[in-house]
């Protein structure tokens, strides 16, 4: 089975976000639903309102963030609201493999923009695209900014 990239996925609705948020939770910290009910102190039928109604209270999203490790509602909240959403750069030294990834992304993006305007692609992927790749520039402008007096990588995978 391939591995999800995590990175690039970006949901197009509030419902796909809560369910890759638990998607993420369960591929990559072994998480099943019944944990996160657990975790989260909440009843099943409470948990299941909350995700099926998309009406989880505001303090437990951050709680569901730290659990699942990705913060898909979140920033598709924030996004929703026209905000742009960056990890916060550090000044780090960036890899080969860093830029490989920033021309993947922008290489992706020119190619969804072509198959958009010759009606051979889908709005919101396209949109996701170009969201991707200004996320991923916006990061790299503020690295750069940074360079000069990196932080430390408290936490940084």
């Amino acid at each position: 089975m391939r591995k999800i990239n995590w990175k690039s996925r970006r949901p197009t609705s509030l419902s796909e976000a809560f369910d890759l948020d638990e998607a993420h939770g369960l591929h990559e910290k072994r998480l099943s639903r019944k944990a996160m009910e657990e975790l989260m102190d909440a009843s099943r039928s409470k948990y299941g309102r909350w995700i099926t109604d998309l009406e989880m209270p505001v303090g437990r999203l951050r709680q569901l963030s730290m659990l699942c490790g990705s913060t898909f509602v979140i920033e598709y909240l924030a996004t929703a609201s026209g905000k742009l959403v960056i990890d916060i750069p550090t000044g780090r030294k960036i890899s080969a493999e860093d830029l490989h990834t920033l021309q993947e992304v922008l290489n992706e993006v020119v190619g969804r923009l072509i198959k958009f305007y010759a009606n051979k692609a889908d709005s919101s992927e396209t949109l996701g695209a170009i969201q991707t790749a200004m996320e991923s520039l916006a990061f790299h402008r503020g690295n750069v900014e940074k360079h000069m007096t990196p932080e430390l990588e408290f936490g940084h995978e």
